[in-house]
């Protein structure tokens, strides 16, 4: 469940032929900021308004006056930036998404229908399709003591060799309140994280994650 061919339905994305070539999501975060760059410069003309240099608006969308969108990067068809959000750069943002107030992204790739409402930091993170972080859960991305993260899953021990790394949500995920996603979690399809959770490593599809010794499939 680790690999992106079992976490993401890319037609869902404009990144979905870029992430086709990487087994494993997190190995596309070097890679965030040139993709974007590259798919900006090819975007329709008549969809997207190019407002300040290498960010992409479409025409549908909707930005609140005071958020901050830092190149590079796409606002997708219908997508809401709201008041006071902070996009660093490096973000790639589908359609029908929701970027709430004082949310904050940096190098993030968020699929369509992806909601990040209230109070919210992504950094170096891929959200699936239809993805939820509910008000105030975040993800962190560099380790307290600054080492490589790496993704654990049960006895396994998988070396990535990056810094930064957030959490790889798959589609259809849904984090509760006030939780944390520590450096290298991955969410698989379906699964549902209990609010004020601390969250790290793998958690299988199709879950309820109640605490790091509790947790239970859905029926």
């Amino acid at each position: 469940m680790l690999k992106i061919s079992d976490m993401y339905s890319l037609e869902h994305s404009l990144a979905g032929e870029y992430l086709s070539q990487f087994e494993y999501p997190w190995e596309a975060l070097s890679g965030i900021k040139e993709l974007i760059i590259k798919l900006g410069e090819s975007l329709d003309k008549n969809e997207y308004d190019e407002v300040s240099p290498q960010v992409w608006v479409h025409k549908t969308a909707k930005v609140f006056p005071t958020a901050y969108l830092g190149a590079p990067c796409i606002i997708g068809a219908e997508t809401e930036v709201r008041h006071c959000a902070f996009i660093r750069g490096s973000a790639l943002v589908g359609k029908n998404c929701v970027v709430g107030n004082s949310v904050e992204l940096k190098n993030v790739i968020l699929f369509d229908n992806v909601q990040t409402p209230h109070y919210n930091y992504v950094g170096d993170s891929i959200l699936g399709y239809k993805s939820h972080m509910g008000a105030g859960s975040i993800t962190s991305n560099v380790k307290s003591d600054k080492t490589l993260v790496v993704v654990k899953s049960g006895d396994e021990a998988i070396e990535t060799g990056l810094k930064k790394f957030g959490a790889m949500l798959a589609d259809n995920v849904e984090v509760g309140c006030n939780s944390v996603l520590n450096p290298g979690t991955v969410i698989g399809r379906n699964t549902n994280i209990y609010p004020v959770s601390r969250v790290r490593g793998v958690i299988p599809a199709n879950s309820i994650y109640k605490a790091p010794d509790d947790i239970v499939p859905k029926h």
